[in-house]
């Protein structure tokens, strides 16, 4: 994969070493109500949230704006396996062709989040979808008119967890365009483009998979002709690369709206 130029990268936020057995007992005390995991694309944090979950007796919640399609699997790199033996929640959750949106995905946590804690569970979000995560971590109320990443004076106590403790996961900038590069070509030779024309064939409009964005938006371009193979593959790696800069760039937006974020190299 072709690298390409980037300018001076900011300063990476100064990493942590966490206590799990004081994050447990945190949680049982009611100090924290919901263990967020949280990072941009590449930077290991399903497989930290699944080894948390598996020490602390954890459920996993996606918080992935993509993985919540049925039959997208590559493309959203999903690897199921990877979970293990550890419940996973709000994955595989509406059809292909849809258009599932933040509020749909507000309500859907709150009823799988109320059902984790009923039954003894330690609820353990995880994702890089940032107004997924704010909308259900600040209590966003979908009648107002601020941003979703506006600082919050308070929580409304409807369901909402109201201490969650944010970890995130942090990766330096060519390490994680190097992952992302590698992971790119290892889904292309896995049978992304299939996947993805099985889409297409089942009925699933081109435009609408390309405004699920990335590997779908590149991949539709590529089957409709107006990418080469080449192009399609030089185009993602570096709308993936932008990708994860942005998600970053939340993150620390939220931070400056008042989010204590502990960050980890996993």
């Amino acid at each position: 994969m072709p690298r390409l130029k980037h300018s001076i990268p900011a300063e990476l936020p100064q990493a942590e070493q966490l206590d799990f057995g004081q994050l447990a007992g945190d949680y049982a005390a009611g100090r924290c109500d919901l263990i967020v995991v949280l990072g941009p694309t590449a930077s290991g944090k399903t497989r930290y949230a699944v080894s948390l979950a598996e020490r602390l007796g954890g459920e996993i919640l996606s918080a992935d704006s993509r993985q919540v399609y049925r039959g997208m699997d590559i493309g959203t790199g999903k690897d199921l396996a990877e979970y293990g033996s550890i419940p996973y929640h709000l994955i595989d959750i509406a059809e292909p062709g849809t258009q599932y949106n933040v509020w749909q995905f507000q309500q859907d946590f709150l009823r799988t989040y109320a059902d984790i804690r009923a039954r003894g569970a330690v609820p353990v979000l995880c994702g890089g979808t940032g107004m997924y995560i704010n909308a259900v971590t600040r209590g966003y109320d979908f009648s107002e008119k601020t941003p979703l990443s506006a600082a919050r004076e308070a929580l409304p106590r409807e369901g909402f967890p109201q201490k969650p403790f944010f970890i995130g996961t942090l990766v330096d900038r060519d390490t994680r365009n190097a992952r992302i590069d590698a992971r790119l070509d290892a889904r292309l030779q896995e049978g992304m483009v299939e996947e993805i024309r099985g889409l297409l064939e089942r009925g699933v409009p081109a435009e609408v998979l390309i405004s699920y964005g990335l590997e779908y938006k590149f991949v539709t371009l590529y089957l409709q002709g107006i990418l080469s193979f080449e192009e399609m593959r030089i185009q993602l790696a570096t709308a993936i690369h932008q990708f994860a800069k942005r998600q970053m760039t939340w993150f620390r937006g939220m931070e400056r709206s008042g989010a204590l974020i502990h960050w980890v190299t996993p």
